[in-house]
């Protein structure tokens, strides 16, 4: 199985200005993902896609070649990661370079690990179309309330009278692993995929950096060595 580990990485950043370059834990966030993809891969099947100078610098610095900058329509705020995929996967498959499965490792999940990616590795297969990391859902439709056109609670799914130990478990996707069947990719979007296998991953290495106080929160699983990188 060839695996083409896609880091996408743009310079824009909103809910934290310039994460990608930020140090957390004294490293810079992009060489989390960096790292972790070499324990798995040669440089060579490593795209970092970015349109950020300074991060194709720091790559460079640490000794990974950048195979393209990244098109200025693909690194704004409406820009969706499947574009972003299949960009990557058309500028290889130009050079003669075809891809059995992308594995997408986003730069805000500094938390996962090795098993996490031998863990998705050992469950794909030719049938399924992607691997996902999940993390348990922190509510679930069965105890949602909207209100009513009378201003009052309603249940957002009715006729529910489960005890709270009876109702089922719910996931949702932590964003950390995502190993993508290429042929299902070419197919249509990532998110209309009906085969999916999960892997589940905890709260603390499911963080999602994507506002300060998850940055905060991130330093302090570190400082207090709750979650430990090696």
């Amino acid at each position: 199985m060839k695996i083409l580990y896609i880091i996408p990485a743009r310079g824009g950043s909103k809910g934290i200005p310039g994460k990608n370059l930020k140090t957390l834990g004294g490293i810079p966030l992009i060489l989390y993902s960096i790292r972790l993809a070499r324990k798995f891969a040669e440089d060579q099947d490593i795209c970092l896609s970015t349109d950020h100078p300074g991060i194709i610098e720091l790559a460079k610095e640490n000794g990974l070649d950048v195979p393209f900058t990244r098109p200025e329509e693909l690194a704004r705020d409406t820009a969706d990661m499947y574009d972003v995929i299949m960009h990557a996967v058309r500028h290889y498959k130009e050079k003669g370079i075809i891809y059995d499965c992308i594995l997408l490792l986003q730069p805000t999940s500094p938390f996962r690990t090795e098993e996490d990616i031998r863990k998705a590795i050992s469950l794909n297969n030719d049938i399924i179309d992607m691997v996902v990391s999940v993390r348990k859902a922190q509510w679930n439709p069965e105890a949602l309330f909207c209100e009513n056109k009378n201003g009052f609670l309603e249940r957002f799914v009715p006729g529910i009278t489960q005890r709270r130990q009876d109702i089922k478990q719910y996931f949702t996707f932590n964003g950390a692993v995502y190993l993508m069947n290429t042929e299902s990719l070419r197919k249509q979007h990532y998110r209309d995929f009906n085969k999916n296998v999960k892997f589940e991953m905890n709260n603390y290495r499911s963080i999602d950096l994507d506002i300060n106080s998850d940055w905060d929160f991130a330093e302090y699983l570190l400082e207090k060595k709750i979650v430990i990188i090696v």
